[in-house]
């Protein structure tokens, strides 16, 4: 009895390396029980109807997006709020995301939501805004990306991607992982990024 009427916050908060460990404790099992449970819903595991795996070229200017920090200036996950649907259009549903690896969801928007961009401009709007933003949006303060129209993909990057992915569970044949090179042959990075940014968000739109 003597042990546990030792055991005080303050006596806890004197042990750095047992406040430590309670910590992690505490942390690993609230994180455990509200993350595993998502494993186990159909809303958060299954696609939305008509979602397919990122294409090569899809997935080659993905990776562009990351790469180039796009997630810091722009989010991509609609809140169901009236504010937000009004602007960007229906609400982010989990399905959407089921081959999203990292998704891009965010909270930081320097710039508009892109999760309902797909199909909203044209490519030339895309490729000239990508090369100076203030052409399409006088007022814009993103930097501009004229280096992508000049440089071309390595389309044998994608190969190792793609086998990761097919680990993952994403479903990627051999064949097509063997062919995807030959779809990125002369493309340029700002071919493959226009074309992520084509298809964000456009099964749900379609459907609203």
């Amino acid at each position: 009895m003597k042990l546990f009427r030792n055991f005080s916050h303050e006596w806890i908060e004197k042990n750095p390396w047992l406040l430590i460990a309670l910590v992690t404790l505490v942390v690993s099992v609230g994180g455990a029980v509200e993350i595993v449970p998502l494993f186990f819903q159909r809303s958060t595991t299954e696609p939305v109807a008509g979602l397919e795996r990122y294409s090569p070229l899809r997935l080659a200017g993905r990776d562009i997006y990351v790469r180039e920090g796009c997630y810091a200036c722009h989010s991509q996950m609609v809140r169901p709020f009236r504010a937000e649907t009004e602007r960007y259009g229906h609400y982010s549903v989990a399905g959407e995301f089921v081959f999203d690896r990292p998704f891009q969801w965010g909270s930081k928007r320097t710039g508009p939501d892109l999760a309902r961009v797909g199909a909203r401009y044209s490519d030339e709007w895309h490729r000239t805004h990508l090369r100076n933003p203030r052409d399409m949006v006088p007022e814009s303060n993103m930097p501009g990306y004229p280096w992508l129209a000049q440089t071309k993909l390595a389309p044998q990057d994608i190969v190792p991607r793609l086998r990761a992915l097919q680990r993952l569970g994403d479903g990627y044949t051999d064949a097509e992982i063997a062919a995807a090179p030959a779809a990125l042959a002369e493309k340029t990075e700002e071919d493959a990024l226009v074309a992520y940014l084509q298809g964000l968000g456009t099964l749900i739109k379609s459907r609203n």
